[in-house]
């Protein structure tokens, strides 16, 4: 890792390619199988075979808040709201965008509906506190928020994006950003991943906005990862051992989910039950404990996205498997196709 720079991790996309909308179903985007001596192009309904009897399929069952709002300083000037995470009922961080930063003791006014006071700053965020007690962040998210769609995606959230910018078995608000990997998924490729023997799990990682912070240093071990806070259940954590017991492979769906997975396992050679805060940086040399396997959209160019994928798959395959998607043309980020990884064996 000491010697990675963010050279390794870029190539040039052309932007056509960037995906602005879903696919006009959800298992009909594509899936490039990833093997180690093969890409095969596939579509994403093709999954429920690509996986054994005996398998177990672990979810981020984290739900996206509406967590963007606009509004205006106490002083006047304009003022953009991110959430990154509420932290209780009348606390949260986020980011906030104006042209002059916010002291503390500011108030803003967002969305003409209500008004939150700026504590200090946090790990890069600012610390919000509702002015109103008889108010909470998750009902004035729900009443007044936008949907924060990622900055690559240019369109203003529409009704499409209400339903599709969210995983069909989301249940737990507090992601300011969807695990993309699961919204391939529908009714009808789980009930077929059901039929075939494979097991599911779930746990949460509630996803941040820093997941679109740029890596600002050019060596790759210098950067700080942003802390997310997650939940591995005691149900999941068994799932995991019976299912190594019986020889199947655990099969994350999504970053988020492999790094809730290794987060868990950190200090052990198992994921058990846990939660917390994490910051886990996953770059090539990275000892994964858990994951065997891993469904994944495809990721920037220079983010650590990018990193983690090469980790776990191997960096030459996956520039090979990039430089294909690109003559492909597959569809890239959230609203994009997906990839099924194995992981490159040690050494």
């Amino acid at each position: 890792m000491t010697s990675l720079t963010l050279h390794d991790f870029d190539f040039a996309l052309p932007e056509a390619l960037v995906a602005q909308h879903p696919a006009s179903q959800r298992a009909a985007s594509r899936l490039l199988r990833v093997e180690a001596a093969s890409l095969s192009d596939l579509r994403f309904a093709d999954l429920p075979q690509l996986l054994n009897p005996g398998d177990l399929l672990v979810m981020n069952d984290t739900k996206v808040i509406k967590a963007r709002f606009f509004g205006q300083k106490d002083t006047g000037g304009q003022v953009e709201v991110m959430l990154e995470r509420i932290l209780d009922a009348r606390h949260a961080l986020a980011q906030v965008r104006a042209s002059k930063a916010p002291k503390a003791g500011c108030r803003l006014d967002l969305a003409g509906a209500f008004s939150v006071r700026v504590n200090q700053r946090r790990d890069g965020f600012f610390l919000l506190a509702l002015e109103d007690g008889r108010e909470d962040f998750w009902s004035l998210a729900e009443a007044h928020g936008r949907l924060p769609l990622p900055p690559y995606i240019t369109h203003t959230p529409a009704a499409e994006d209400e339903a599709r910018y969210q995983t069909i078995y989301a249940r737990v608000p507090g992601a300011v950003a969807a695990p993309t990997a699961g919204l391939h998924f529908d009714a009808g490729v789980l009930g077929k991943i059901a039929a075939r023997g494979v097991r599911t799990a779930y746990l949460t990682l509630h996803v941040g906005a820093g997941t679109y912070q740029p890596v600002r240093v050019e060596r790759i071990c210098e950067h700080k990862m942003h802390k997310e806070y997650f939940v591995l259940p005691k149900e999941t954590a068994a799932a995991i051992r019976q299912t190594r017991a019986a020889g199947g492979r655990v099969v994350a769906v999504g970053t988020t989910a492999l790094r809730a997975l290794e987060s868990a396992a950190r200090g052990h050679d198992e994921a058990r039950a846990r939660c917390g805060e994490t910051d886990i940086f996953i770059t090539p040399g990275f000892d994964f404990r858990v994951t065997d396997v891993l469904i994944t959209n495809f990721h920037l160019p220079r983010s650590t996205l990018l990193m983690l994928v090469s980790a776990f798959a191997g960096v030459e395959r996956i520039r090979a498997a990039y430089a294909h998607a690109i003559e492909r043309e597959y569809r890239f980020f959230s609203y994009g196709d997906a990839m099924l990884l194995t992981r490159a064996k040690a050494g």
